[in-house]
């Protein structure tokens, strides 16, 4: 059944690092009223859609999105207000024509996602349906996802020397997202108290991991084994394993890799994971090399791709023609999935069903600015998607991915007969 857009509206609130970003909500004619807090990054893809921001130094110092705010309450809302859409595939191409540039940024990617979320939730409540079989697509098997603690940050996301960015514990063996969580949980705080008892400090990086002063990647791998094994858990595929996301184009220069002091080739890189996913139980690595290192990814593939998941971020921005062509290279074998870097939902699932069609893994993924929006909870199990990533299991705009998660597991249950 169609449904008809009354208004859209947007507000200026604050993301999880306290810069602006937008909230923006969907009426629809039967009264229904659905909200969206809009994610942005900061360890981002150059092809990635564009992000409106003001660049008025005297307001948030350049970052404040009041035009994205006006765009949404003012063309925006004039063209879809009083219309009829039968479908959210309608309406995200409706803000696509209006846009009419390549990458979003005449009206802003985030004005224009942040219209797509909340009118994909205003849909799901207007049909009665959960968020995450709204977000069903015909043939596909809902699933309850992996989820994948951020630990310890580094890179872009914390002020320390490490240059890998993120280190996350993930439960494989679980039983239940609860389960899962608890693992989570618990290895963090086992963590906590290693690194205390080392006389690191245990301050936190943007995605809620720790931020100790360390500089080599196996001294955080080391690390996470003995937190692991000292939450009661063992480590690996059967226990709790290892995702690493290095995010290579933050220490890519002058074609080499820059680590920990050290300055590496591709191929010295690529021995260098080889070596660490023989030395510790890493099941997961993404953004191993650089977005612009295409050749470098090539042999990454063809040395790791049997053997571990290689996930494209920056070199593949949840952009369905990109990673077409990365699948027509055999470049990696699976895509994460942010759906503000595409710019609306309808894209995000197309790049979706491109991944599962080549039968590539997708990850789903929080973004480094956060909001307490639980979309990707949803999205990651509507679309069995198998593993998610919402940062560390502590603070509130991480925690709501896993929480809600938690909260689907019982729907879910009672959808399936499984309770």
């Amino acid at each position: 059944m169609a449904k008809t857009v009354t208004n859209v509206m947007a507000v200026q609130i604050l993301d999880s690092r306290g810069r602006p970003t937008l909230a923006t909500t969907v009426t629809l004619a039967d009264g229904t009223v659905a909200r969206a807090g809009v994610p942005s990054g900061a360890s981002t893809g150059s092809r990635e859609a564009v992000e409106l921001r003001d660049g008025d130094a005297s307001h948030f110092s350049g970052s404040g999105v009041l035009q994205a705010v006006a765009n949404v309450n003012g063309e925006i809302n004039a063209t879809l207000a009083g219309r009829s859409f039968a479908d959210l595939e309608e309406l995200d191409g409706t803000l696509i024509e209006l846009d009419a540039t390549s990458n979003k940024s005449r009206l802003g990617a985030n004005a224009i996602v942040g219209v797509s979320i909340a009118a994909a939730r205003a849909f799901a409540t207007s049909e009665g349906r959960q968020l995450w079989e709204y977000l069903q697509p015909a043939g596909v098997t809902a699933r309850l996802p992996v989820p994948h603690f951020n630990v310890v940050n580094g890179g872009v996301h914390a002020p320390n020397n490490l240059d890998f960015q993120e280190f996350m514990v993930a439960p494989l063996g679980a039983p239940s997202i609860a389960e899962a969580v608890r693992a989570g949980a618990e290895v963090y705080a086992k963590l906590k108290g290693i690194l205390a008892s080392r006389g690191f400090a245990t301050g936190l990086g943007d995605e809620g991991g720790f931020a100790p002063q360390i500089d080599h990647p196996e001294e955080v791998l080391a690390l996470l084994v003995e937190a692991i094994e000292g939450a009661g858990y063992r480590p690996g595929r059967d226990g709790v394993g290892i995702a690493l996301d290095p995010a290579a184009s933050e220490f890519y220069r002058d074609g080499f890799y820059q680590v920990a002091g050290e300055s590496l080739s591709s191929t010295a890189m690529i021995d260098r994971y080889e070596q660490i996913i023989s030395d510790y139980p890493v099941w997961l690595l993404e953004d191993g090399l650089a977005e612009s290192d295409w050749e470098g990814w090539e042999h990454l593939t063809t040395r790791l791709g049997e053997r571990i998941e290689l996930v494209g971020d920056d070199i593949l921005c949840t952009n369905p023609t990109i990673i077409s062509d990365a699948i027509s290279r055999h470049v990696g074998n699976a895509a994460l999935i942010k759906v503000n870097q595409i710019g609306t939902v309808s894209e995000t699932l197309v790049a979706m069903r491109i991944c599962r069609d080549a039968g590539w893994a997708q990850f789903v993924s929080h973004r480094s600015g956060e909001t307490e929006d639980a979309f990707i909870a949803d999205l990651a199990v509507g679309t069995g998607s198998g593993h998610i990533k919402s940062g560390a299991p502590a603070r509130g705009e991480r925690v709501a991915k896993y929480n809600r998660l938690i909260e689907i597991e019982t729907a879910y249950a009672l959808r399936y007969g499984l309770a």
